[in-house]
């Protein structure tokens, strides 16, 4: 990839939420009015990286089933129309950790504005707030249509 098709790449975070399929959808436009393409990116954690015990689930397991789960989230907004090019990475790890590394020479991120984790009641959601503060790029927080 040369300098110049870095400076025309999108990073958008996916989790299935609302904001995030809104946060696509805007990718997406800007990415066909500046000619660039689309890295839509998740992340998937294991149960044990929540700090608590269950039943051990054999992580290759939990890859497929986070992998069909990005697939449909994806086909969902997507459908069979893509305007742009859109590069999907699924990724385990942390969320804003996994989206901040993703967007490293990229010219913008864009996150939805809470995801699937956030309190009702908040404005942001806690990896877009940290995505808004390490991301080595510029920041969009789309809120759901």
């Amino acid at each position: 990839m040369s300098g110049n098709d870095a400076a025309r790449r999108v990073v958008v975070g996916v989790d299935g939420s609302p904001s995030s399929h809104a946060a696509l959808r805007w990718a997406i436009r800007h990415a066909e009015l500046i000619g660039g393409v689309v890295d839509a990116v998740g992340a998937w954690e294991t149960v044990t990286s929540y700090g608590w015990s269950a039943p051990v689930v054999p992580l290759d397991l939990d890859a497929d089933v986070a992998r069909q789960r990005f697939e449909r989230e994806l086909g969902e907004v997507l459908g069979d129309e893509q305007p742009v090019e859109v590069r999907r990475r699924l990724v385990l790890g942390n969320p804003a950790d996994v989206l901040v590394d993703a967007a490293r020479g990229a010219e913008l991120l864009v996150v939805g504005s809470r995801g699937h984790g956030s309190f009702a009641g908040a404005m942001l959601g806690s990896v877009s707030q940290r995505c808004v503060t390490h991301a080595p790029c510029a920041v969009v927080i789309v809120r759901p249509d």
